[in-house]
């Protein structure tokens, strides 16, 4: 069973990451568990920048309930890569990103996944509804 292509021109916003040499493993290449913290990394800097999350002190948070990645090719230090971001799916209190791990200039993703977080009340870790600048910024991810 073949996997499905994911290509650049499918993700509405690219994040460049700096790999680092603890990022390899033991095999020479940047370790699995890693890829999460760039798809994390990517996201934040996203809604910290479009949509004004303010990750210190305001009054919502959003924690990550849902993850996984799929595999295509190998990454390795010092490789310059860049992280593609779109919103698969948006509801009141969460959203699904979709993204994928691109070699600097790049067509075919590395690595493609997903994860999705839910809104959260800081104070009660309650759900609550995407504060307007955040779904405004995630409007603007919305796969087509």
């Amino acid at each position: 069973m073949s996997q499905p292509q994911h290509l650049r021109g499918d993700y509405r916003h690219f994040q460049p990451i700096t790999t680092r040499w603890h990022d390899n493993d033991i095999y020479g290449h940047v370790n699995n568990v890693t890829y999460y913290s760039y798809f994390d990394s990517a996201v934040n800097a996203y809604l910290i920048a479009a949509g004004g999350l303010d990750i210190h002190g305001g009054d919502v948070v959003g924690f990550v309930v849902s993850s996984a990645c799929d595999y295509f090719a190998s990454i390795a230090f010092p490789d310059a890569i860049e992280v593609g971001l779109r919103v698969g799916k948006l509801g009141n209190s969460s959203v699904q990103y979709e993204l994928a791990i691109f070699r600097a200039g790049e067509e075919q993703a590395c690595a493609a996944g997903r994860f999705v977080h839910v809104f959260v009340d800081r104070a009660s870790n309650r759900p609550v509804s995407i504060p307007e600048p955040l779904r405004s910024a995630l409007e603007r991810l919305l796969a087509a």
